[in-house]
């Protein structure tokens, strides 16, 4: 009896062993299943197709150049006494600039004066006497001779009087040789000569340059593919011109386009030009460096998109479109010009879509993106050379 129950438990051990190990097999080789969750979305800053009145145009770079310069020389030898006018100063046309002595020319004047005087007296008794005598004459008590030589003494005095005035209109001269003005409203230099100094006109450097700043021009350059349009556009009324600081980013005045040089450079395969600046502001100085803008046409309803939002791929020109279900698209686009950092869209979108301006390396079509803080840059970092590829 006993032995039985030792051999059933036996049985029962073997089979709950058997069993026991069988599920633990089963537990053991069974896959655990994953977790299923949805793709984050990339943070991007995207902005909106902006329709509106685009200015078509052209850019082209240029020195400004001063529509007026002299150097102020003189044309008479003296000493001078006077210098009232301050270096940089705003000048006016015929403001004084210096006095040389005029003693020695105002001698000549009040001499070529008297010898006038002189000689109208002289005059007016020859025609005094010849008065006398052409009576005299026709009444036998004088010579037709002596009437003759008389009227010949009269004409003879007329031309002294021609000629005395003549030496006073050019002493006169010589007198206002001697007070240099501006010749025309500018700036005046750095001055080369100081008061006590001789000036004469051999002295090529003269007293000062003076320089007209208002208006002012620039001369600039365009292809020669582009003149063109330009006479088009002068066809059509004026031209407006806007002058730019040289790296493009300050807008320093407008004008309007004056004139298109007559020739081609054929070396450079460009066309020179010049634009008037009122320049109240002074911004413009002669021989500085200057961007010209020329709005040949307007573009109505035009589409614009930040410069940034455009990308340059191996089939060309494209942005990453956002759509409604915050899934981008890459998007062909055909850019017009690029201005003031937007870029005027010819095709490929319409007013009013979102495209990504900042993010763009993270993106492939179809991806689910979330649109961040525009005032927040940092929250979408855009990769540079030295770290694109280590980003997230």
């Amino acid at each position: 009896m006993p032995r039985r129950k030792l051999i059933v438990s036996s049985c029962l051990l073997v089979a709950g062993l058997a069993t026991g190990g069988f599920v633990a097999l089963a537990r053991s080789s069974a896959p655990a299943e994953p977790p299923s969750a949805a793709p984050a979305a990339v943070p991007v800053i995207a902005a909106t197709v902006k329709s509106s009145d685009v200015p078509i145009v052209l850019i082209g770079l240029g020195t400004v150049t001063a529509l007026n310069t002299a150097t102020v020389r003189s044309q008479v030898t003296g000493v001078l006494t006077d210098i009232p006018f301050k270096e940089g100063q705003f000048v006016k046309k015929g403001d004084l600039l210096a006095q040389i002595d005029p003693r020695t020319y105002q001698a000549q004047l009040d001499e070529a004066e008297a010898a006038l005087a002189r000689d109208q007296a002289h005059l007016a008794n020859a025609q005094t006497n010849l008065t006398r005598y052409v009576p005299l004459a026709k009444q036998g008590f004088a010579a037709e001779q002596q009437v003759t030589t008389q009227q010949a003494a009269v004409a003879q005095l007329q031309a002294t009087i021609k000629n005395d005035q003549a030496a006073i209109d050019y002493a006169k001269t010589e007198v206002s040789y001697t007070a240099l003005v501006a010749p025309f409203d500018g700036v005046a230099g750095i001055r080369l000569l100081d008061v006590g100094n001789i000036i004469q006109p051999t002295n090529t450097t003269g007293l000062v340059a003076v320089t007209q700043v208002q208006p002012i021009s620039v001369i600039f350059t365009l292809p020669s593919a582009d003149i063109p349009k330009v006479e088009d556009a002068l066809a059509a009324g004026t031209v407006t011109a806007i002058a730019l600081s040289q790296d493009g980013k300050t807008e320093l005045d407008t004008g309007q386009l004056s004139v298109v040089d007559n020739q081609a450079d054929p070396s450079s395969g460009t066309v020179r030009l010049k634009a008037i600046f009122p320049n109240q502001r002074r911004r413009l100085w002669p021989g500085t460096f200057a961007n010209v803008r020329v709005v040949t046409a307007v573009q109505h309803n035009g589409l614009t998109v930040p410069v940034a939002a455009v990308q340059q791929g191996p089939q060309g020109q494209y942005v990453f479109a956002v759509g409604q279900n915050h899934k981008v698209a890459m998007r062909p686009v055909s850019v017009r010009e690029t201005l003031a950092g937007e870029a005027l869209i010819d095709k490929g979108l319409s007013a009013g879509e979102f495209v990504v301006v900042r993010g763009q390396y993270r993106l492939s079509p179809g991806t689910l993106v979330a649109l961040a803080d525009p005032g927040n840059p940092r929250a979408v970092p855009n990769p540079s050379t030295a770290s694109s590829g280590m980003l997230p």
